[in-house]
């Protein structure tokens, strides 16, 4: 909990931050180069129309 000034605000952190986390976290040593920088082009599409709704 360090920097932050309450649990309350560090659990709103960590909610957003685990939602982001996994969205472009992905585990390349699983797939090939092509088959992740598709699944990063579209995390990364994904982010871009959650953030311009938002």
């Amino acid at each position: 909990m360090q920097r932050f000034k309450s649990a309350g605000s560090a659990q709103r952190f960590l909610a957003v931050h685990g939602a982001v986390y996994n969205t472009f976290n992905l585990q390349s040593y699983l797939v090939s180069r092509r088959t992740l920088r598709t699944f990063r082009a579209e995390a990364m599409a994904q982010w871009q129309m959650a953030t311009s709704a938002a």
